[in-house]
């Protein structure tokens, strides 16, 4: 389970590596929305892995709705609200789109997401060790 671990830090690390390099180099819509593409991807990683960090600490769930409330639960997470916007920001992305929706979330993930996901990939790696 380790490994698994490891391995999904690591891609998760790396995608938010790409996060950030998209928010620095973002000039225009459509860099904005490739952005915002980036944060989906590096949703996805994130919480997939709290679910494998939580399986290995005996916690099963099955949805990232589950994943943040567990993680709140057990302190790796102090915010669990800004889990939640994430994923109501992710899902209003995939079903209601427009410019100034899409500016709206672009500020969510460079103000304050990208910095709690490095948060978390910080602690779930010291967790590990």
């Amino acid at each position: 389970m380790k490994d698994v671990l490891e391995y999904s830090l690591k891609k998760l690390k790396d995608a938010c590596k790409k996060l950030e390099e998209g928010i620095n180099q973002t000039k225009d819509e459509l860099d904005r929305d490739g952005v915002i593409q980036r944060f989906e991807f590096t949703f996805e990683l994130l919480w997939k892995a709290l679910k494998i960090y939580l399986e290995h600490k005996g916690v099963i769930v099955k949805t990232p709705r589950d994943s943040f409330v567990e993680a709140f639960r057990i302190n790796l997470i102090s915010d669990e609200k800004i889990f939640l916007d994430m994923l109501e920001d992710i899902n209003n992305t995939a079903y209601i789109y427009d410019e100034e929706t899409s500016k709206k979330i672009f500020n969510r993930i460079k103000k304050s997401y990208k910095q709690e996901i490095i948060k978390i990939i910080d602690k779930l790696k010291v967790e590990r060790e």
